[in-house]
Parts: C-alpha cells; structure tokens; sequence
C-alpha cells in the first residue's frame, strides 16, 4: 500500500471521526426525546403527524409488538413500491413514457429498497420513471434506513433499562430519525453533491451532437416491426450512423444524498457512483464516502452515550475501524499490484512485472486505484453497495476483500442501525466465550447473558451464512442459475457467491459480469433479501426485550471489563472467526483458485 494511499486513509478516518462526534451527541439527544435545538420548529410537524396517524407518542412497546409493528410497515411498504413500478406507464413525472417494470424485478426492486439492500438488476434510466424513483425509491431510501436506526436504538434501550417490559415506540423510533437526521443529512449533502456538479431536475433526456460520428450495426425490422431473418434464422444486421448522443437527466442529487447517508446504494443510473452525473469530481467521491460511514460512526458514540459509558462506544468504533483499515490495505494493495501477466507479456513493464499503474480494468480514470480502492472497502464494509468501480473486473484477491467483508455480516461500521445491532450481537457472542475461558457467567453492560439470549444470537449470526451458502449452491447447480453465468470457472463461482452474500447481508453491490436480471435470480435474490434482513431484525429485539427486563448487575472484580483493548481484541477476532468458520470453503473455491490461475498464468 503506498503512502498516498495511506495518507488518504488517514484523512478519511480523521474527517469522519470529527464529524460523526458531534453528530452521535446530536442524535443521542433526538432518539431520547430532549430539545432539538436547531430543528426545534419541527417538532409541531412531528405532533401533528402522530395524531394524523392516532399514534400516542408516550405509549411504549415491548419487542413483540415492535417487531410486529417494524414488520407490517415494511410489508405494506413492498406492496406499494411494487404497485408503483407495475403502474408507472400510467402515471405523471415520465417523461420518456417508460412501461411498467416486470412482475419479477418489480418484486425484486420493492423487497431490494425496502430491506435497505438495494440490489439493482435493472438500468435505472432506461427502466424507472422520476416518479418511481422519488415517490418509490427515495422515500424507501429514507424509512429502510430509519428502520434499522430504530433497531439498534431499541436494542440499546435494552441494554440501558432494567426491570423494564418496554424497549420504545417503533412509530416514534423512525419519525425522529428520519425527521431530524436524515432529512436534514441530506439536504446538506445534496446542495453538496450540485456543487459539485451532480444534476437535479425533472428535465426529458437531452439529445446532443457528437464531435464524431459513431457507426454501428443493428438488426433490420420487417413490416411488422420484428427483427428479419436470413435463410439461416439470424437476424439480418444493417449498418447505422449517428451523430446525437441522448444525455439522461433526472433529480439525482436528492436520490443521492440520501442513497450515501442511508447506506442504501440504488443508483439513479445503472453505472451508479462510476456514472459523472452521480459523481464528478474527486471531491464528491470524498464527501460520498464520508456520507456511507458518517451515521453508521456516530451511532458508536450515540452507543456510548445512551449505556452511560462512554468508553463502551469507543471499544466498538475501535474494533471496526481496525477491521476496516486492514480491509483498505488488502484491497488497495493487490489493485495495486495489478495483473503480473500484463508485465511479462510486454505490455506494461517495470520491476516485478507487474503494473505500472495498477489494476485500471474497470475503474474510472477520474478516481484511479487508490480512491476506487478506499471506495470499495467503504461501501462493503457499510451495507451501502453504491460502486465507483466495476468489481467484476478487481483481482481475484481484491475482489476477495470486498466478499469477505460481506460475509463478516456487514459489522465493519455497516448499514444504518444494522451494523451496530450486528457487532453488539458479535459482543454477546466474545463476552460468551470469554465467560466459557474462565469458567463464569457471561455479563456485558451489566446484563448477566444467558441461554435465551444466546439463542437468539445463534440464530441472528446464523441466518445469512445459511441463506448465502445454500442458494449459492442451488444457482450453481440448476440451469436457470448457470445461465446467468458468463464467465465459466473460479471467477464465475465469485460472481454467483457474491451476488448472494450481497443480497443475504443487505449490501446490493454486484460482480456485474453476472446476468442477474433474470426471473430466477430475481426471485431467489429476493429471498435471500426479506429473510436476510427480517430473520435476523427479530431475535435481536426479542433479545433487547429480554434484556431490557434483567436487573442491572453490580461491577464486580470478576466482571470482565468492555471497552480496553483486550476486549475489543476479543471482538474482532469473533467477528473474523465466525467469518472464517462460515465462508473460508466457499471462498477457496473461487477467489483463491482463481489468484492460483492467475499466478500460473492461465
């Protein structure tokens, strides 16, 4: 790794600290109900709401009824999106009077937003009106994230309360965090992203002329408008020229904002951040990585703060950041090293063999390896999946990277609420076997941790490695799935495991060398979605509720202590072996086989 590479990360983790501080000390205040400061004026907005919906904001709920009502909000929400696709032919912001989206995708598309994955099978402005992306898409973008948010916030209440039936209110949970965190987030970030030159309006697609020509082939239509045939049956191909390019236009900087802030990832367009009206400039490519990590971050103080020590948000934030920093290293490394083939072949020489610039495959020259390569680590360490870069075309090891990310459960900072809520439940799991070491009942907040608790913590880490490996198996083992493959071999078996440890942990980023727009994957990455996210949603709050019910116990001299480095020690290397445990097979068999071909030259 060189040293701008390590400078930047160095900057990166200096700027996001400095703001995500005073952002968790923000929040903290929101989520427990105390003045608001500067957005004090909406709190009448926030009023008026709860009695337009008959919601009594002082009524708390314990984890059953929370989960039920987390539950039904998201169902009622994939109904809508997925009606809104099927129906947007017929509705008004559609300026290119684009059709209505295809059952599977549009089941695909609704479950993707609404679990806060944002797996894109489809092209975003060849396929969704403005109307399904602002109305659909980006209010999904808002309540996903503020759905996780109030997850997290519910499974620190547990850990806070003692000898209490309740862990809050679902419905006042996701109207604060949306009306007073993410909205404004993301206000500041889309005048930001305009700055910057990214687009933002309600424009038709602009026609331009080219500097040059551009000649290609189609296929000749009949009289019926159908593709015609020769004597063999294959289309009868003409040639064409054309000097106009047509430029997609849209409200993208919204979309934007909140895509980055929610750790979201849905594209407005189908090259999604790599595309220059999503982002422009270096600078953009920055602030979008900052904004992927900013909320994930300050919930690690929010953390602190809510339990009454401080230095508890610390150890977790330290935790993740030295998985996420050794992550940057590996992947900006071997994208670095690039392809040793290129050097011995003559086509790019220097010592070693190797790359002079790098891996570029891929890549936009605007960003070049070492900002792609902070991109990647970023966005797969959040459940984000908003790319900058094709991942099918890293290395096998640098493709590796982002994968086992994944894999780890999405916990190095993660989604919105979901990457706290899945490192606190990697907590319980190391306090476990600490307990297990010295022969003593496990605490952790001074909440003694017991059998119901622990099977609840089975299951939550349990359920994606579950759902990944074996729908992995069936794709690759049935016709529909090794249709969508590609690339034959070590690589295509990556581009199939990713696409499901993408879904399954609620990433959405993809190897796009895989066809995944199919009504196979379609319908099995969309499994692979709800369950992922909603399998794992409800034993941690039926843990926050059992935890919230426990007395707090007294520090004692046997109490093993959570926030020095031994401990976060301990979490990352449960964190790293459970991932081990669960992925090192699968993974062998294609990003490790595929370096050892590379290495050997095939």
């Amino acid at each position: 790794m060189s040293t701008p590479a390590m400078l930047q990360l160095g900057l990166f983790l200096l700027v996001l600290i400095a703001l995500a501080w005073p952002l968790g000390a923000y929040m903290t205040r929101v989520m427990q109900g105390e003045n608001v400061g500067p957005l004090r004026f909406a709190a009448p907005l926030e009023r008026a709401f709860y009695r337009l919906a008959g919601i009594k904001q002082d009524d708390e709920m314990g984890w059953r009824g929370y989960a039920v009502a987390l539950i039904l909000f998201n169902i009622l929400g994939v109904i809508a999106l997925y009606a809104l696709q099927r129906l947007q032919g017929a509705l008004p912001f559609n300026p290119q009077a684009l059709g209505a989206v295809s059952p599977d995708s549009s089941f695909n598309t609704a479950i993707s937003f609404v679990t806060n994955t944002n797996w894109q099978g489809y092209g975003g402005e060849t396929t969704m009106s403005y109307l399904t992306q602002m109305l659909g898409l980006t209010v999904q973008n808002f309540v996903s994230a503020a759905t996780g948010a109030a997850v997290v916030i519910a499974l620190i209440r547990g850990f806070a309360r003692h000898s209490s039936a309740k862990i809050g209110n679902f419905w006042v949970d996701v109207t604060r965090m949306t009306l007073y965190v993410l909205l404004p987030l993301s206000l500041i970030f889309a005048l930001a992203f305009s700055q910057q030159g990214v687009i933002q309006n309600l424009s038709a697609y602009q026609d331009v002329h080219t500097v040059e020509a551009v000649k290609y082939q189609q296929a000749k239509l009949d009289a019926e408008g159908k593709p015609a045939l020769d004597q063999n049956g294959k289309p009868v191909m003409e040639d064409r020229t054309s000097q106009t390019q047509t430029l997609p236009m849209g409200p993208v900087a919204s979309q934007e904002a909140i895509k980055l802030l929610g750790t979201n990832g849905g594209g407005f367009f189908n090259a999604n951040s790599a595309h220059p009206y999503e982002n422009p400039t270096p600078l953009s490519n920055f602030l979008q990585v900052i904004a992927i990590f900013l909320i994930p971050a300050a919930l690690c103080f929010l953390f602190g703060r809510m339990v009454g020590d401080r230095r508890q948000g610390w150890a977790i934030l330290a935790a993740m950041t030295i998985m996420f920093a050794a992550a940057v290293y590996a992947v900006t490394s071997a994208e670095q090293a690039g392809v040793p083939q290129y050097g011995s072949m003559g086509i790019d020489q220097r010592a070693g063999a190797l790359q002079s610039g790098g891996n570029m495959e891929g890549k936009e020259a605007r960003f070049g390896v070492i900002d792609t390569s902070l991109f990647i680590a970023v966005t797969t360490s959040a459940s984000c999946g908003a790319v900058n870069a094709m991942h099918d075309s890293l290395t096998p090891l640098g493709g590796m990277v982002p994968t086992f990310l994944m894999q780890l459960g999405e916990v190095v900072f993660g989604g919105v609420g979901s990457g706290l809520y899945g490192m606190l439940i990697f907590a319980i799991l190391a306090v476990f076997i600490a307990g297990l070491m010295v022969g003593r009942t496990p605490e952790y907040l001074g909440k003694k941790i017991e059998t119901y608790e622990m099977k609840m913590t089975a299951i939550t880490i349990l359920v994606t490695p579950t759902l990944v490996l074996a729908l992995t198996a069936v794709a690759v083992s049935v016709g529909a799935g090794q249709a969508g493959i590609l690339n034959p071999g070590a690589h295509g078996f990556s581009e199939v495991l990713y696409a499901f440890t993408s879904a399954a942990n609620n990433n959405g980023s993809a190897f796009a060398g895989l066809s995944a727009n199919t009504p196979f994957y379609n319908i099995m990455t969309g499994i692979a979605m709800f369950f992922g996210r909603f399998f794992m949603i409800v034993p941690i709050l039926a843990i926050a509720g059992s935890l919230a019910a426990k007395k707090r116990l007294a520090v004692t001299g046997g109490t093993l202590p959570t926030h020095g480095p031994l401990f976060v020690a301990l979490l990352i290397g449960t964190v790293l072996l459970v991932g081990a445990l669960n992925y090192v097979p699968a993974l062998a068999l294609g990003p490790v086989v595929e370096h050892l071909q590379m290495v050997a030259g095939r």
